[in-house]
């Protein structure tokens, strides 16, 4: 996808969105936006998501903001240590690894809570979100969902991976 065609369905998405701030003009945020963060947006919009911008604890950034996490990462373990580490049905990938690959971050637990304030999101599907070095020392990850009006975090094995489970990336600009 070519940089204006990219440039152009997130500043739709902007034009639309809540999270849209009156003192910044689209220009001002776009000319922020560099080729190697266009390459990551292209990953974002080819696997399913909708890359959205917004200020972040003082910042710019690009998320994924797509109702649901994409059927394009899915089906990942938490990261590759616990993807090496599966006897058997080792999936392809794991949601750091892509994650890193494509110069993105997961989100971690307080940017989930954020970001369902201001859209709805994995109502179906859940994401894996950051998960600290002491939680993935016993062999654990987290992931969250929004079920039933609120939004869970949760633990599971960082070994496992579902079809319902993906991830969410960001960067900041």
């Amino acid at each position: 996808m070519e940089r204006e065609k990219i440039l152009e369905k997130v500043k739709e998405r902007w034009d639309l969105g809540k999270e849209k701030d009156l003192e910044n003009s689209w220009e001002e945020i776009s000319n922020k936006i560099s080729d190697a963060m266009i390459e990551t947006i292209a990953y974002i919009e080819e696997t399913g998501g909708e890359p959205r911008v917004l200020f972040f604890h003082n910042r710019w950034m690009v998320v994924d903001g797509a109702k649901e996490t994409p059927k394009g990462r899915v089906s990942l373990c938490y990261d590759e240590e616990a993807r090496l580490n599966r006897k058997k049905n080792t999936p392809s990938s794991s949601a750091e690894k892509e994650a890193k690959e494509h110069n993105l971050s997961l989100l971690s637990e307080e940017m989930y809570f954020s970001l369902q304030k201001l859209f709805l999101m994995d109502e179906k599907i859940s994401s894996w979100l950051f998960t600290e070095k002491e939680v993935r020392e016993k062999g654990g990850a987290i992931f969250g969902d929004r079920r039933f009006g609120r939004v869970f975090v949760y633990h599971n094995g960082a070994d496992s991976y579902y079809g319902s489970r993906g991830f969410r990336g960001y960067f900041f600009l």
